[in-house]
Formats: C-alpha cells, structure tokens, sequence
C-alpha cells in the first residue's frame, strides 16, 4: 500500500459500533475479496472488501473476520484469519501481514492464519446460534460472477444448516455513513490530492491536447502523492462528449472554444473523493458557456446550504428541481409552459438535468446509506449538478465533497478552484 498507517483505533471503534447491533449469542463474520482475472496469469490487482476493511483495515487476500461478543471463554470475541507468508510468496509476491503486525494494523488480539480457519471456526459456530453473513446489497449493485464472499457465504449455509442466518449489510449500511472523524481526515487527504491534480491541469490544458493526456497528467500527481490513482474510471469529456454522462473513451482532442468536463478524483487509503469540474480549453469562457457555468454554479450552491442535519432526501430533491427549473427558464431552456404541463414523475428540467444531484461518498464513490432517512451529523455526500445542451455540444457539471457537521456542514473541496474568474485566471498564467 502507498498510504501512511491509519491510527487503529478507527476499526476499534467501528468494530465496537458494528457488535452493539448484534443479537444475542450472534456471531459475524467477513471475508476479503478475490483477485479480479484479466487474461492468462493476469490480474487487475486487488482492492478489499470495503465492510472488511472499514472493521480490520487490513488490505490483504485470503482475510477472514469474526466478531462473538458472546464468545463462552470471554477472549476471543474478536478473530483474525490471514494469509500466512510462505517462502515461494515472500520471494515471488512480498512478504504478508505477521501476526504481530495484523495486530497492530488491526487492534485484533487473537490471530490465526487462513488455513486454520475450518478447524478453529467449529469451536466458536457450535456456541453460537446466529450468523451474521455480509453481502454486497448496494442499490446499484450489477454483479454476475461469483465472488469471494457468495461463496463463503454458500459453504458455510451448507455446513452449519440449523443455524439463523442473519444479514449484517443493513447494520453495515448504518454505521458506514456516519463518519468517524479519522475517516474524514483521510477523506480530505483524498480531496487534497485531488486537488493538486486539477491544479496541475489548469496550467497543463490547450487547444490540440488530447482528453488521455489529461488523464496522464492525473493520474502522475495522484500516485506521486500516494494515492494509487482513481477512485473510479476518469471522465475527461470535451465538447459533445460532456453530454455523455458515464463517456471514459478519454480519447478525442480538445478543440479551441470547447469546454472539457472532468469527473477525476483520486482515492486515498481506499477512501474516495469524487470532483467534477468544466474548464474551457482556450482558457476564458465564451459568454454562452459563462451563463451555463454561473447557473449551474448558483444551483450547487444552493443545493450545498440545504445539506444538512434533519433535511430528507425527498424535500432536498424537490428544491434542488426548483431550484434548476427557475435557472433553466431564466436561460431560456424551458418555457412557463412546459413546467406548467409537466409530468410530476419526471419534471421539465429532467431534460437538461437528468441524473440525481447528490450520493453517500466514502470507502466507495457511491458509498452505502439509506437515502430514506433523515441526513444527519457525520454524513458524506456528493453535490453535483449539471446542464448538459447535445445541440451546443455543452455540457457543464459541477461537484463537490460534502460532510454534515452540527453546524450545517464542511466542503471538502472548499480548496479546488470553482469560481469561473478563479479558474480562467490560473488558466492565464
């Protein structure tokens, strides 16, 4: 791992804020993730399971975690499975985590390697009378191979059959979205890094540049800055290709009077960031494109003062609508008309602006939560609107990383250059 050690105390807390939930007599556990393949002996190299990590912060395969409060013997409420460093892994891969290292990366006293597990495991399942099994129930879930965790998860159903089986997701997705305040500092080591690449191409960026050059120039200061690059597939999309909500060809110049709309971020210690900005590629804005940027702009900003404690999903949705439906007709965009005769399901301004302006943010971009819920202190979340025009070949969206606190809340980016002036400035020199 690139990253500088993270204080253990944060998967002390998290680990004691996951048992608190749990039913009596109830164990849980977790497992890592597999090596995604490519081809031949290839691999995308591996990323952990994000509720694994969030409890361990350990960031090795063949990882196995159990939590028993009510473990009989009072010491081994918590286990460590890991993968034991054999000679043939430490010449050909590096040497893995020590148990006296898992440990301290950790905060787990009692460590087992990975191959113990099926024998050790009997002595604690048979106290119990609840599993507690993880599964990736994320909403936008769209996953059709087997992973790690299906299997763990379909072995241990057949060998332990009379036992309650019960889903942890729900707890996961509870106490993952309140932040603790080591996650928020690791979040803005995130944004910070992010940061730094989106300078970096202010002074970079010209007519006749390719979109992958852009990319180049990133990802070189994201990994310089030891983070081990995007925290999800970059989107460098000038002039028609902004339209193009989810466009990473990342493969066209940029043109002299187009604007290019970068969705880049960088991860940090498997955190995210998530940063959109619409920089012109000739350095100053075109009045059209100054008017789209300043509504768009006026929108994120009221959107931002109304993400707050106590504020529901359902009524910040409404208002961010009205808010982008007055900025559209004002444009010109949409007519009295058309807003008058609308289709409550999908509102007049759904034509111009027709993804959802904010998402939980954290050990993944679109992190876990429940969106039904009241937002409260210690959330973490996207705002990010946008106006995309086909016929213009202009598309402008704006994005910031946003964290609930008691006094309303603190832009993670608050950094990042947004003001238009700011950004043709820096552009200038």
């Amino acid at each position: 791992m690139k990253y500088s050690a993270i204080k253990k105390d944060l998967f002390i807390d998290n680990r004691k804020k996951f048992a608190k939930h749990l039913k009596p007599n109830s164990l849980a556990l977790f497992v890592s993730n597999d090596f995604l393949p490519t081809n031949g002996d290839g691999s995308f190299g591996f990323v952990q399971n994000s509720d694994l990590f969030y409890l361990t912060g350990v960031d090795q395969e063949d990882t196995i975690l159990m939590i028993f409060p009510d473990v009989k013997d009072g010491k081994n409420k918590e286990v460590l499975f890991i993968k034991e460093t054999s000679e043939l892994i430490a010449i050909w891969e590096g040497a893995k985590l020590t148990k006296k290292q898992a440990t301290e990366v950790s905060g787990i006293e009692n460590i087992y390697w990975i191959h113990e597990f099926e024998k050790t495991f009997k002595t604690f399942a048979f106290q119990a009378e609840n599993f507690y099994l993880n599964s990736n129930e994320h909403t936008r879930r769209y996953i059709d191979m087997e992973t790690a965790e299906m299997r763990f998860n379909n072995k241990l159903r057949a060998q332990f059959p009379l036992h309650s089986i019960l889903r942890s997701a729900p707890i996961m997705h509870s106490i993952r979205s309140v932040k603790h305040p080591i996650e928020i500092e690791l979040m803005q080591q995130a944004c910070n890094i992010t940061e730094k690449g989106f300078r970096r191409l202010l002074n970079f960026v010209k007519p006749g540049v390719m979109e992958y050059e852009i990319e180049a120039e990133l990802i070189h200061e994201f990994v310089r800055n030891r983070s081990r690059g995007f925290a999800y597939g970059p989107i460098i999309a000038s002039g028609g290709s902004a339209c193009v909500l989810h466009y990473v060809d990342n493969n066209k110049p940029c043109k002299d009077g187009d604007v290019i709309l970068l969705d880049v971020a960088a991860e940090y210690a498997n955190y995210a960031s998530d940063m959109t900005r619409a920089i012109p590629v000739s350095g100053k804005f075109t009045p059209r494109q100054r008017q789209l940027y300043d509504a768009v702009l006026r929108v994120m900003k009221g959107a931002t003062s109304m993400l707050k404690a106590g504020n529901t999903f359902e009524k910040y949705n409404v208002a961010v609508g009205d808010l982008m439906t007055e900025e559209l007709l004002q444009l010109g965009l949409l007519k009295t008309e058309d807003v008058k005769n609308q289709n409550p399901a999908w509102p007049a301004y759904k034509k111009y602006f027709m993804h959802g302006t904010s998402h939980f943010i954290g050990l993944d971009v679109h992190d876990v939560g429940f969106f039904a819920e009241p937002m409260q202190i210690g959330n973490a979340f996207t705002v990010e609107p946008g106006i995309y025009i086909p016929e213009e070949n202009l598309g402008i969206r704006l994005e910031n990383n946003i964290i609930i606190t008691s006094n309303g809340n603190d832009d993670l980016m608050k950094n990042i250059p947004l003001e238009a002036e700011e950004i043709e400035a820096l552009m200038g020199k």
